[in-house]
C-alpha cells in the first residue's frame, strides 16, 4: 500500500467507530485512558478527546497517547502497527485498494504466525491488583436533553433577512428561496444569546453539549451564520457555524461531535434518481439555489462509509473543490461507492479544455460566479 492509499484508507475510516468496535465507551467524543494508574482518581472523568474530522486522538494526560487510527488499534490491542493496520484492513476489506489485497493476505498470515515475545509493542498498563472499579460516571444530561438544548440554542436565532449574513449569502449568489428552505439562522444578539443560554442551563451543562468553549462562553462569537443539518423529519440536533468575515480563520466550526449524515439529508430518499456531492455546505447551497439536488459533507477527510447505505438507488455526481485534495478525495470516495455497487461520475472529466471548466482551486460557488 503506497502512502497516498495508506492516508485515502485511513481517511475513509470513523474513528469514533473504530474506538467502539474496541470496546471503548465513547461519549461526547471522549473516552477514558488506557492508563488510568497515571490519572488522578483512575480517570473517572474521560481525559481522551477523538476528533473525527482529523481522524485523530489524544489524552490530556499523558503525552504518548495520542495519534491516528492506527495508533488507536496498536495501543487499545497492545500490538505492533503492522498488526494494527492488519485488523484495519480485516474490518474494512472493502476500503482496501486492490493493489493492496495481496499485502492483506500477508499481513494477515504474517500476524497469526508470530510469536507473542517477538512482536514490538507499546507500552501496556503495569500488572498490579486494581482497586474495586469506579461507578460508571452519570451523564450531565441524558441524550434527549442534549437534543433539546441544541434546539434550543436554534430557536433562539434570527433568520438571516435584512442581516450582514444575508448580504455575505447574496455575494455568494445564494437567495432566500434556500435560506428559508434550509432553515439558515444567524446571531445577530450574541450577548443576548449567551446570557439567555446560560441563565436556562448552566454554564458546565453548556460546556459538557459542545456550544459553549472552556472559558465559559459561546464558541460562535466570529461564526455568527449558523448551517442547521436538518434530519427526516427537519429537526437539527447538528449544525455547522461559518465566520462571515474573511479575515477570520477557521471559517467554519462544527458543534462537537460526530457529523450525523450529509448535509440535506432529504435529497437522499432512496429513490432512483442523480445527487450532486459537494465538499461544504456553501456549494450545497450553490446548486439548490439552481434547483439542483445535492447534499454535502464537511470536506474531504470527512465522508464516512456508514454514509454509502444514504446512497443507494442514486446516480453521484462527485463535485469537490477542483485542486488536488479534491481531485484525490473524488478518485477514492468514487471507489467507495464502486465498490457498493452506486454509479458515480466525476463532475467535468473529460471536459477540463472547455472554456467553462473549472479553474484549478475553484469551488462550485466561485464556479457559479459567486463572490469571496
Amino acid at each position: 500500500m503506497t502512502a497516498e492509499e495508506l492516508k485515502q484508507f485511513k481517511a475513509a475510516i470513523s474513528i469514533t467507530a473504530v474506538a467502539q468496535n474496541l470496546g471503548l465507551n465513547v461519549e461526547r467524543g471522549r473516552f477514558r485512558c488506557f492508563f488510568p494508574q497515571r490519572h488522578a482518581h483512575g480517570d473517572q472523568t474521560p481525559s481522551v478527546s477523538i476528533s473525527e474530522e482529523r481522524g485523530t486522538f489524544r489524552c490530556w494526560v499523558c503525552d504518548d497517547v495520542r495519534g491516528d487510527v492506527i495508533s488507536l488499534v496498536q495501543i487499545a490491542k497492545s500490538c505492533s502497527f503492522t498488526e494494527a493496520l492488519s485488523w484495519l484492513m480485516e474490518q474494512y476489506p472493502f476500503l482496501v485498494p486492490p493493489s493492496a489485497r495481496k499485502e492483506m493476505t500477508r499481513l494477515a498470515a504474517r500476524s497469526a504466525n508470530s510469536a507473542p515475545q517477538s512482536r514490538s509493542r507499546v507500552e501496556a498498563p503495569v500488572v498490579e491488583i486494581a482497586p474495586p472499579p469506579a461507578p460508571e460516571e452519570v451523564p450531565l444530561v441524558s441524550e434527549d436533553e442534549r437534543k433539546k438544548i441544541i434546539l434550543s440554542f436554534l430557536k433562539r436565532l434570527s433568520p438571516v433577512d435584512d442581516t450582514p449574513a444575508a448580504k455575505w449569502l447574496t455575494r455568494r449568489r445564494i437567495y432566500k428561496p434556500v435560506w428559508d428552505k434550509m432553515l439558515l439562522r444567524t446571531i445577530t444578539n450574541y450577548e443576548a444569546v449567551n446570557k439567555s443560554l446560560k441563565a436556562d442551563f448552566g454554564e458546565e451543562v453548556l460546556k459538557y453539549v459542545g456550544l459553549f468553549n472552556d472559558k465559559g462562553h459561546l464558541r460562535y462569537y466570529k461564526h455568527p451564520l449558523i448551517f442547521p443539518y436538518l434530519d427526516t423529519l427537519r429537526r437539527s440536533f447538528y449544525f455547522q457555524a461559518r465566520a462571515i468575515d474573511n479575515t477570520v480563520v477557521p471559517k467554519e466550526l462544527n458543534l462537537r461531535g460526530t457529523v450525523p449524515f450529509p448535509y440535506n439529508l432529504s435529497a437522499l430518499d432512496q429513490k432512483p434518481g442523480w445527487v450532486y456531492l459537494c465538499e461544504g455546505v456553501v456549494d450545497t447551497l450553490t446548486f439548490l439555489g439552481q434547483k439542483i439536488t445535492a447534499v454535502g459533507i464537511p470536506g474531504v477527510r470527512s465522508f464516512k462509509v456508514e454514509w454509502l447505505s444514504y446512497f443507494k438507488g442514486k446516480n453521484v455526481v462527485l463535485c469537490l473543490d477542483h485542486d488536488e485534495a479534491g481531485r484525490s478525495g473524488m478518485e477514492y470516495i468514487g471507489k467507495l461507492f464502486t465498490q457498493a455497487g452506486i454509479h458515480n461520475v466525476i463532475l467535468g472529466e473529460g471536459m477540463e479544455n472547455l472554456p467553462t471548466a473549472m479553474k484549478e482551486g475553484e469551488d462550485i460557488n466561485d464556479w457559479f460566479g459567486g463572490k469571496k
